[in-house]
């Protein structure tokens, strides 16, 4: 589920509200793959280069990504 929310992500350049809680959803259930954790990692780095923009304004998802680099 995480990895098909980051590819709509970099479909359309945005990550919204709702993708980011549903990320954030599966991770505080543990319900996740390696796979998902590398492809957050790449969110993450798009994000900090602004390849994709955030519509939420909070840093929880960088929060959570750290926990897992």
């Amino acid at each position: 589920m995480i990895r098909a929310l980051i590819e709509s992500a970099f479909q359309t350049g945005y990550l919204s509200v709702e993708s980011e809680g549903l990320i954030h959803q599966v991770l505080a259930t543990r319900s996740y793959q390696s796979e998902d954790l590398k492809a957050l990692v790449t969110l993450c780095d798009a994000l900090q280069a602004g390849h994709v923009k955030r519509e939420a304004s909070s840093n929880l998802l960088f929060e959570l990504i750290a926990q897992y680099r």
